[in-house]
């Protein structure tokens, strides 16, 4: 006898340290030095450069893992994670510097704290993690995009159309991936009525 599908787990397979994971982590850590130059109010030469290496690392990693075929589950949960540490740890920085307003800092940090626990829950439910949803890089590179605008000091309508703009994606993004949560959600449901149904009928032979 065999448990029922939902007493499964998820359980990342795999080779942690690829080369694709192993740009994930870098990016995340990046975060770091690039946040102490913006308190600080070090050389944006240096932000500029480290954000470019960041973003760099987000478009390498998912096709180097696809050319060399080491897409896996570590790489689903990695790749995403960094993003989200690398977004709130910047924007955290500059909402102390006083460049981007407290409100946008909260709803970035809650909208990602609320995908990741959903993205856990599912993982918990299905066995498997899925992949970003193309709204989620819309909503990313918007946020990078005013991040931009804030270290440039961009000028205050120029400010306000970044934020309203990466805040819609945000928004737009965080529902499709309820909608996406609860479709899989329901699926999955339904996979575990016939599984438990085809292990009573076996226990019944």
């Amino acid at each position: 006898m065999t448990l029922p599908r939902r007493f499964g787990r998820f359980r990342p397979d795999g080779n942690f340290w690829t080369v694709p994971n192993a740009l994930s982590v870098t990016r995340a850590l990046l975060a770091a030095p690039v946040a102490w130059l913006i308190l600080v109010d070090g050389s944006l030469r240096w932000v500029f450069s480290l954000l470019a290496v960041i973003i760099a690392s987000d478009w390498l990693d998912g096709r180097i893992a696809r050319w060399s075929g080491n897409v896996s589950a570590w790489g689903k949960v990695l790749d995403p994670l960094a993003d989200k540490v690398a977004g709130a740890v910047v924007a955290a920085s500059l909402a102390l510097r006083g460049l981007l307003p407290v409100w946008f800092l909260a709803a970035l940090i809650a909208r990602d704290l609320l995908i990741l626990l959903g993205s856990g829950v599912l993982a918990h439910r299905t066995g498997s993690v899925e992949m970003s949803v193309w709204l989620g890089k819309a909503a990313t590179g918007a946020v990078a995009v005013t991040v931009f605008a804030a270290l440039l000091r961009a000028d205050e309508p120029v400010m306000r159309f970044c934020l309203i703009a990466a805040t819609i994606l945000m928004i737009a993004s965080f529902a499709a991936y309820v909608v996406r949560y609860v479709l899989l959600a329901k699926r999955s449901k339904a996979s575990w009525t016939d599984d438990d149904g085809q292990e009573d009928r076996d226990l019944a032979d």
